[in-house]
């Protein structure tokens, strides 16, 4: 059995692990800092314990395609594991049709990068976003949260409106349905693989954009933050309850805004 042979029998293994890989590279770059000039666990403590933070603290770099960049590896680390049923889904389909089976480890790969590619382009957005916030003095040009009573309980509340409205329902309902969307989308040839991520990758973003806006609030490089909305999102793409899941995190939004404003 030659070499090529061998990875595609164990093709569904490697995929695993590839995608294993990134997701843990991912979250290794957030925890050394993401290029910030501080150690995300030292952001995270702040949050915490705010007395901590230096009285000269700084700023941090604001360079546009690091910050981008940043966004973009946190997206990958938060994102990754909910695609992956539908990445081995699709190879298993490919693996089935032995006119497909050879290509199916580039497929699931050209799958994958459609995917990414698409919060790429929320990375580059959510950028542009956060440099006007810290430009307007809404979010802290050191913790990069917010400072903000009304945008905290503005976007806590958007997040918990859109968690209840039927387009949320339905891109959540594409992103938990693997085999119905490779059934209705499906495309041959990596160009078809590529195509078809690029439209998950868009239902993904349709589920999930007010709940990463949240990252102003609570701060964009909150390791503790960023964990709890990965298990959120997780929670309402894979688990059994996700719909009711995504309903109840939406009254909950909805009534931490309203505190936020009382209290």
């Amino acid at each position: 059995m030659s070499a090529v042979e061998a990875v595609l029998r164990r093709e569904r293994a490697v995929v695993a692990l590839a995608m294993l890989a990134l997701a843990a590279l991912a979250w290794l770059y957030l925890w050394r800092g993401a290029g910030m000039g501080m150690p995300a666990l030292h952001m995270t403590s702040l949050a915490f314990f705010p007395h901590l933070q230096p009285a000269a603290a700084g700023e941090m770099p604001a360079h546009y395609p690091m910050v981008a960049a940043m966004w973009w590896v946190m997206m990958i680390a938060m994102m990754t594991p909910s695609v992956a049923p539908l990445v081995l889904l699709y190879g298993r389909v490919m693996r089935h049709h032995g006119e497909y089976a050879s290509a199916a480890p580039g497929c699931s790969i050209a799958l994958l990068s459609g995917y990414l590619a698409v919060w790429a382009g929320f990375a580059l957005a959510a950028a542009s976003i956060q440099a006007l916030l810290q430009s307007s003095g809404l979010t802290s040009s050191m913790m990069l949260w917010s400072q903000s009573v009304f945008l905290s309980a503005g976007v806590l509340a958007l997040a918990g409106i859109y968690q209840l409205t039927p387009l949320k329902r339905a891109c959540l309902a594409q992103c938990r349905g693997p085999v119905q969307f490779l059934t209705r989308h499906w495309r041959p040839g990596r160009a078809g693989a590529f195509r078809m991520g690029v439209l998950h990758g868009a239902y993904c973003v349709g589920c999930c954009w007010l709940l990463m806006a949240l990252l102003f609030v609570g701060g964009v490089m909150n390791l503790a933050w960023i964990a709890a909305l990965s298990v959120l999102v997780l929670a309402e793409k894979l688990s059994p309850a996700g719909p009711a899941i995504g309903i109840a995190s939406g009254i909950v939004l909805l009534a931490w805004a309203l505190a936020t404003l009382l209290v």
